[in-house]
């Protein structure tokens, strides 16, 4: 890392970011960060490195959550800001590693200004790489903030295992990030992140500040066929698991033209083929299905008419197919007085506002069950993502680490914190939020 002669420069979030995408770095300008893989490893290392550098403790969990810690007030409890590392498979350099670097970035601005005015904020300051936000590699995504919210339990997240067949605890271990650290009890959290939609940008608006989160729905679909010779088997007596598999897929695609224009999305990301052989036809498919909208009753509609659907192509191809609930997240929604915080810092900026909703699953939605959570956009061109074309200018990524650190140097002040009592958030008790809130 190339140091500069102001660490919190805006030159220096520039050179840092750009220097963190070369780790992974595709041909195609994105990144293969997969979640406790070496490139994962590295840019941990960087962050580490980067933390103690600039005067910071750092925490790791057993999760292998990432905390950067800045202590004002010894006993006090963290406003927390941050993001995460890893990537997608071939996937962006901006999804996730930006959050993390404006925060580290936003807390030392915040660290300068608490040493320059002297004033003793309420709270400390931590900047967070979530582990495992996106998913790829083990199953299911936003992995380390929901332990940490206590959404998921820890143990169970430490067994998931990857197609291969290691589990977490193991990758953990051998890139040496099975930490034994306690985190820092959070009492507020906020996060930057890239829109990986098109609204900001086709309204040339500055920021977006997120009032709440689409639902989402997964469907875990095994297709169980007959394992045949290619060549040998007759047509008329192939259970070919992998055709009944695709009109699976087509199914799910075109459920969304039951419903409004836009109001629901569907897809279907990933297959495990077996036996995967040119000359054999194939007696099982796994996938997973996701379905997302804004109300939840449109998702839920959906996913009965698509279990119909699906017995029905069962039945047509003679085979078994098996469809089981997985990874259902509520609708959930930011407090009025988090969205009314950030809308202020983003006017003190000069900037334009504008409030949406997530159609994305971000950490800050699992971090929003345990305590009070802002959420803020910067525009992504073209309004792709979880690909290598992914790009946000560095002007509009400038503009968000200015929006954050605002945001954090109220936080840390007291602000929002009033929201959570003790140890109810919402109106219910972390227990409640816990039980009756499923990510």
């Amino acid at each position: 890392m190339n140091q500069q002669t102001s660490p919190s420069s805006d030159a220096a979030f520039l050179t840092d970011f750009h220097f963190v995408a070369t780790i992974g770095a595709t041909e195609n300008n994105g990144v293969d960060r997969q979640a406790l893989t070496p490139e994962d490893k590295q840019t941990r290392d960087w962050m580490r490195q980067w933390a103690a550098d600039n005067g910071f403790e750092i925490r790791v969990d057993a999760i292998g959550n990432m905390f950067a810690c800045l202590e004002f007030v010894p006993g006090a409890p963290y406003v927390l800001i941050g993001s995460h590392l890893d990537s997608q498979p071939l996937g962006g350099r901006f999804d996730g590693a930006y959050g993390v670097i404006a925060a580290l970035f936003a807390a030392l601005r915040v660290k300068e200004d608490v040493a320059e005015s002297g004033l003793i904020p309420r709270f400390n300051l931590a900047a967070v790489n979530w582990f495992n936000e996106e998913g790829g590699r083990f199953a299911p995504s936003i992995m380390g903030s929901s332990v940490y919210a206590g959404l998921f339990d820890l143990d169970e997240m430490l067994a998931v295992t990857d197609l291969e067949g290691t589990s977490v605890a193991e990758a953990l271990e051998a890139i040496g990030y099975d930490g034994t650290d306690t985190p820092p009890e959070a009492i507020t959290y906020a996060e930057i992140h890239i829109e990986q939609g098109r609204i900001l940008e086709r309204e040339a608006t500055d920021i977006g500040i997120v009032e709440s989160s689409w639902y989402t729905q997964k469907l875990d679909i095994d297709v169980l066929g007959e394992q045949s010779h290619t060549g040998a088997t007759a047509m008329a007596d192939r259970h070919d698991a992998l055709v009944a598999a695709a009109k699976v897929v087509l199914a799910v695609a075109e459920v969304v033209n039951e419903f409004d224009e836009e109001a629901l999305v569907s897809s279907v990301g990933q297959h495990v083929v077996e036996p995967n052989s040119p000359i054999v036809v194939p007696r099982r498919v796994h996938m997973v299905a996701d379905l997302r909208s804004s109300d939840p009753t449109i998702v839920q509609a959906a996913r009965d008419v698509l279990r119909r659907q699906i017995a029905e192509i069962a039945r047509d191809h003679d085979i078994t197919i098996e469809v089981e609930d997985f990874d259902t997240r509520d609708k959930r929604h930011f407090p009025a007085e988090g969205v009314e915080l950030a809308e202020k810092a983003v006017a003190n900026e000069g900037l334009s506002i504008r409030r949406l909703e997530t159609m994305a699953g971000h950490d800050s939605v699992a971090v929003n069950h345990r305590v009070p959570a802002v959420m803020m956009f910067v525009p992504s061109v073209d309004g792709v993502s979880h690909c290598e074309r992914e790009f946000t200018t560095d002007e509009d990524m400038l503009r968000g680490v200015r929006v954050l650190t605002s945001v954090a140097g109220e936080l840390v002040s007291g602000q929002l914190s009033e929201v959570r009592d003790g140890e109810v958030w919402a109106g219910r008790s972390v227990a409640e939020a816990r039980t009756s809130d499923s990510l």
